[in-house]
C-alpha cells in the first residue's frame, strides 16, 4: 500500500468517527501529515480523499492556497510591492507580511463560515508548502480555528513526530492541540 493510500485509509478512519460537537476549536483541525516528496501524488489522489469523506457519511469543501501570495501580490493595494519584491524578496518587510497572514486568514475564515461548510462538513486546505516563507501555519491556524463548523483538515507537507509539526521538514517544529493524520500502520490518537 502506497503512503498516500494508507495515509487515506487514517484519514478515512478518524472521519469515521463521532464527531463531537463541543470541542474547542484546535480538536476540530487535522493535520493530516505527509512525506514533502509526495506532494504531486497527493494533489494526483486528492479526490479518494473526497471520496472517503463522502462513504463515511460526511460532505467535503476544499480549498486551494497555492496562489495565495500570487493573488495577493496582485491585487491592489498591494500591487505595489510586487515590482519591488521581484527585484529583492527580502526588502519585504514585515508590514506586508502582516497584512498577507491577514488576507489569508480572512479568506479561510469566510470559507469556514460559508455555507459548504455545514457543521457536517470537512474543508481540505491544501497548497500550503507555498505559504512557506510568507506565514507560518502556526500563526494562521489560531487566528481561523473559532471559525470552524465542522472540521478543518490541512494536507501538511512535512514531519509531525513527538507531538511537533514541521512544515517541509524545515524550521523547529510547533505543538499544536490539532488531530494529526500519518502515513503509518498502527494505532491512531484520536
Amino acid at each position: 500500500m502506497s503512503r498516500i493510500d494508507l495515509l487515506r485509509k487514517n484519514y478515512q478512519r478518524i472521519c469515521g468517527l463521532p464527531w463531537d460537537r463541543n470541542v474547542a476549536g484546535p480538536q476540530r483541525v487535522w493535520l493530516a501529515v505527509y512525506d514533502k516528496d509526495d506532494e504531486r501524488k497527493l494533489r494526483l489522489r486528492l479526490g479518494l480523499f473526497r471520496e472517503a469523506t463522502e462513504q463515511v457519511g460526511h460532505r467535503w469543501h476544499d480549498i486551494d492556497c497555492t496562489d495565495a501570495f500570487a493573488n495577493w501580490l496582485a491585487n491592489a493595494p498591494y500591487s505595489n510591492y510586487a515590482e519591488s519584491y521581484f527585484e529583492s524578496p527580502s526588502r519585504l518587510g514585515s508590514a506586508p507580511l502582516a497584512a498577507f497572514k491577514k488576507s489569508v486568514a480572512g479568506d479561510l475564515s469566510k470559507a469556514l463560515q460559508s455555507a459548504e461548510a455545514a457543521e457536517d462538513t470537512v474543508v481540505a486546505l491544501y497548497g500550503v508548502a507555498s505559504l512557506f516563507g510568507f506565514l507560518r501555519i502556526s500563526e494562521l491556524l489560531p487566528l481561523v480555528e473559532g471559525h470552524i463548523r465542522g472540521r478543518l483538515l490541512v494536507f501538511f507537507p512535512g514531519v509531525y513526530e513527538q507531538d511537533n509539526y514541521r512544515l517541509l521538514d524545515a524550521r523547529d517544529g510547533w505543538n499544536y492541540h490539532a488531530v494529526p493524520i500519518v502515513a503509518s500502520e498502527g494505532e491512531l490518537r484520536r
